[in-house]
């Protein structure tokens, strides 16, 4: 996640993650080992349960962060740059908020959007420059 998806990151690597984030679940849940008995609270079973979640989160950042094709204020896309070098947004396509609905074991999150309005600010481009 921190090479792929962190605060700077391009087309390339979060490809590169989608496809390293399924064989790294698939290890995880045929190495995992849980110990401890069923009898008593379980804090391995917790911790576990948690690092599969992490997969789950890290797979779906990926894929928004891939979808949305724009720098945006700190998640810097470096294939979407001013010449300056600075962040490039993209308001005319990503003014909305995205959410993603759970379809399934093995299948594809569905992203749902809903558009933003603004009355009283607009969206600006940022230089630091």
């Amino acid at each position: 996640m921190w090479d792929f998806c962190g605060m700077s990151r391009d087309r390339l690597g979060l490809t590169d993650a989608l496809e390293q984030i399924p064989a790294l679940r698939q290890e995880f849940w045929e190495d995992v080992c849980v110990l401890g008995a069923s009898e008593e609270l379980n804090q391995s079973l917790e911790k576990a349960g948690r690092v599969a979640d992490f997969l789950e989160l890290a797979e779906l950042m990926c894929r928004d962060a891939l979808e949305r094709d724009e720098s945006c204020g700190y998640h810097f896309r470096e294939d979407h740059q001013t010449r300056d070098g600075e962040g490039l947004r993209n308001d005319k396509d990503f003014s909305h908020i995205a959410a993603w609905e759970y379809t399934g074991h093995d299948r594809a999150p569905m992203r749902h959007t809903e558009p933003l309005m603004f009355e009283f600010v607009t969206p600006t481009q940022r230089s630091y420059g």
